[in-house]
């Protein structure tokens, strides 16, 4: 079943508000806590890892109701996900059935105030396109119960996508989205826009570079390191990281929707399983991303604009499936010391 929908009827129904500018994102640094795994430490242990190295913000791929009661008072804010296979049901529902699936899911286990993001489903458009259809009905659904709660403002909804939807990524000034991705991404974005809400996007120029089957991405470039700058009109780029980002920035120009922030909703560099899988390229990748966002650097599409990254990952999964890498991106081992020397609140 497709599910047809405009956005304007059912948010808002003074068209003038598409002009209106979105809130700045301020720069903030968080991580990804998956649990894709089978020797993971208790959830008050990982708590106190992140208290101790001064994490404040996690991201949560689904809403497991003992993990959010874990969280519930510690003062650390969640994005916290809608399983994809939970889109169908929440589209085709009303406002209520949404509301109560809050209800029931999220703030029955936490407070409301440590929810920062509802992630609702994963790379949806790419990996589960069968959920395509229902993206947008879900979000505008959770939409609507938020506004009636009265947490619309507090908490803002997005849908985190893979840098894939874009057909055109280099040079970045090129950016544009996969044309068969439209009819999805445009009502998304419209969205977004209107709700004042950042466009989630997953970044790891360490799969792009492994993929590479030309000289475009080096691995200096990769990890920030390059002594050569890519001169794209009258920007230059030293990083495959802001150049990914500004592309997304472009595509979204090209689409209308200049003034919608971006938060990278993953980023990170395996530590082992895989071609320049090392500790030693890890730290050199997060630290540089780390120093970014600390340093509200931005992009030179977007300079001094502060980008909120989420770091992948928490802790190794040992049961995540595909590339051996996929395993290896843990920045912290399972007795809570690092796998290398990350710090997350400096500049230097």
């Amino acid at each position: 079943m497709v599910i047809t929908i405009t956005i304007r009827e059912l948010l808002f129904p003074v068209s003038f508000l598409l002009l209106l500018p979105c809130e700045a994102v301020a720069a903030t640094l968080g991580i990804c806590y998956g649990r894709v795994a089978n020797n993971l430490p208790p959830t008050l242990e990982v708590i106190n890892i992140l208290k101790t190295n001064g994490i404040s913000n996690v991201r949560i791929f689904d809403p497991d109701p003992f993990t959010l009661q874990s969280f519930s008072g510690t003062g650390i804010n969640l994005m916290t996900g809608v399983p994809n296979e939970a889109l169908p049901s929440l589209a085709s529902g009303t406002p209520a059935s949404a509301l109560q699936w809050l209800q029931t899911n999220i703030f029955a286990h936490i407070v409301p105030s440590q929810i920062r993001y509802i992630a609702v489903g994963n790379e949806v458009l790419l990996k589960d396109s069968f959920y395509s259809p229902y993206l947008v009905p879900a979000i505008v659904n959770l939409y609507q119960a938020l506004k009636m709660l009265n947490l619309d403002g507090t908490i803002k909804l997005s849908s985190p996508q893979a840098a894939s939807v874009l057909s055109v990524s280099y040079p970045p000034s090129l950016g544009a989205f996969d044309p068969s991705l439209r009819a999805v991404l445009r009502p998304l974005l419209s969205f977004l826009h209107e709700t004042k809400s950042p466009f989630m996007v997953n970044v790891y120029p360490y799969f792009s570079y492994t993929s590479s089957r030309s000289n475009q991405v080096t691995l200096d470039y990769a990890l920030f390191r390059s002594n050569d700058m890519v001169q794209d009109g009258q920007l230059m780029y030293g990083n495959l990281f802001e150049a990914s980002l500004d592309a997304v920035v472009h595509a979204m120009e090209k689409e209308g929707f200049a003034e919608v922030e971006v938060v990278v909703s993953e980023t990170g560099w395996p530590k082992g399983g895989g071609e320049a899988a090392s500790v030693e390229n890890a730290l050199a990748y997060n630290e540089n991303v780390v120093r970014r966002v600390v340093g509200n650097v931005g992009t030179p599409r977007r300079p001094g604009v502060g980008i909120e990254v989420y770091l992948f990952d928490l802790f190794d999964e040992n049961g995540k499936g595909g590339d051996e890498c996929e395993k290896h991106f843990g920045i912290f081992g399972l007795d809570g010391v690092k796998a290398y020397d990350l710090r997350f609140n400096s500049e230097t």
